[in-house]
């Protein structure tokens, strides 16, 4: 197969940082490193610097709504950044977010005849319901976001309870499941990278130290995480709780924490933008514990396992996909009771954990490397399926796109002859501020010489 350029579109993308940011900021690397060609196509942030990426960033017009979903919307329908994108040579149009890059995809194909893929890394209903008032509106908007995917030339979804989500939504198409990577290294650090992460807090050597990385929001399953250590505690055991990572209900999270007489148990860090502290953290800690049924697809599970870190799940969620129990990790029921239950079980059996871990790192663990090249590959299929003429589109709405293209295509068309006209005056304007300078010097010689011979004479 041919070296492809693929081009990778998604709303988020750093200094946003989210999972989602992340992925593409792998899938970008990994291909650019010597598979192929890439380049990132963006919504603008004020303060980014792209500088920092072995790989082209385009970044197109956007507003401010961060207070809203978190993150900057794309408007995608900007003529500077089509042309742009026409004449970048993509082979493969691959977007992550099913909104504004994937409308700005489809535009694309229009102009350039190339498929486009779309992944579903998250559970957009969630999201709809916190952005939007009123189910009617719910309602159009997972329509609106249905009807977009589905006009995609190949689905992926990163696990197979993503895939499930995306058809609650109506969706009735088929779709691939390609897993995300992890960008952790397998195995452990160094103990003075660990003292490092640890200094200044109460981490005894003897007691159980249980984990928790991510955004702290409480649809990650904290309280049922809070209500099993405050059984624990009841019940006269010891041990230390650390929550890596900020989010929006930080403050709640440690005020109910606060409520169940968690002080000096449960151990709140902040973020930690560090990977190498990252991974001191997993290599510290006896138990990660996990019971979101919000995750599509669990990576911190994954990095977790790089460690040999074994996780606490909850059954059926997509976090617990090939998950055995007992083996590569550990199930429970999605409350309090069965993770309290569970975790009273473990800290009798540290071999268990230890032994669980080391089983996750060797079977669950999939590097960034291995998961783009496995995409990568998947490319080629599409391609080929495109090119054979085996894929439909969705007429009504590509026609729209193709009028909107169309527009953006006159509006580049007038640049450019705004330019070129531009180009054309400055030039004349040059031309005779030079020919004025030459006669004007040719006036001045002549009568220069006419007054040196007029004095001889």
């Amino acid at each position: 197969m041919d070296k492809l350029n693929v081009c990778l579109l998604n709303d988020s993308f750093p200094p946003c940082i989210d999972g989602v940011a992340n992925a593409v900021t792998n899938y970008a690397g990994v291909i650019s490193a010597g598979l192929g060609r890439a380049a990132v196509v963006t919504p603008a942030y004020p303060e980014a610097d792209d500088s920092v990426f072995p790989f082209p960033v385009l970044r197109y017009p956007s507003l401010d709504v961060t207070k809203l979903v978190g993150y900057r919307a794309g408007l995608p329908f900007d003529a500077e950044t089509m042309g742009k994108m026409e004449n970048a040579g993509f082979d493969v149009i691959h977007s992550h977010c099913p909104i504004s890059s994937t409308v700005l995809a489809r535009a694309l194909r229009d102009r350039i005849d190339r498929p486009v893929i779309m992944t579903y890394h998250t559970k957009f209903d969630i999201d709809i319901a916190n952005a939007v008032r009123g189910k009617l509106l719910r309602d159009e908007a997972a329509k609106f976001l249905v009807h977009n995917i589905a006009a995609c030339d190949e689905v992926w979804c990163v696990s197979r309870g993503a895939g499930e989500n995306l058809r609650s939504l109506g969706y009735e198409g088929e779709y691939v499941v390609m897993p995300n990577g992890v960008d952790l290294p397998r195995g452990r650090v160094d103990q003075s990278l660990i003292d490092k992460a640890t200094a200044g807090l109460d981490l005894p050597a003897n007691v159980p130290v249980f984990l928790f990385v991510g955004r702290m929001m409480w649809y990650k399953g904290l309280r049922i995480t809070l209500d099993a250590l405050a059984k624990l505690m009841a019940a006269g055991r010891d041990f230390r709780m650390v929550f890596v990572g900020g989010g929006a209900d930080l403050d709640e999270v440690k005020e109910y924490a606060s409520s169940l007489g968690l002080e000096g148990k449960a151990l709140f860090v902040g973020p930690v933008q560090d990977r190498e502290l990252i991974r001191a953290w997993y290599c510290r800690a006896d138990l990660f514990l996990f019971p979101s049924t919000f995750d599509t697809n669990g990576l911190v599970v994954r990095e977790a396992a790089a460690c040999a870190l074994a996780s606490v799940l909850v059954t059926g969620s997509c976090a617990a996909e090939d998950v055995e129990d007992g083996r590569t990790g550990f199930l429970i029921e999605e409350n309090a009771e069965s993770m309290a239950a569970k975790l009273t079980a473990l800290m009798d059996e540290p071999e268990a954990m230890a032994r669980v871990g080391e089983t996750a790192q060797r079977d669950l663990y999939m590097s960034w490397d291995q998961a783009v090249h496995r995409a990568y590959e998947r490319y080629g299929v599409v391609v080929e399926n495109y090119r054979s003429h085996r894929l439909e589109h969705d007429t009504v709405t590509d026609n729209l796109l193709h009028g909107m293209a169309l527009a953006m295509d006159g509006l580049n068309r007038s640049r450019e002859l705004f330019r070129q006209v531009g180009d054309e005056l400055i030039g004349g304007y040059e031309e005779l501020k030079a020919g004025i300078g030459d006669e004007t010097r040719r006036i001045a010689d002549w009568v220069e010489d006419l007054m040196k011979h007029g004095g001889q004479e």
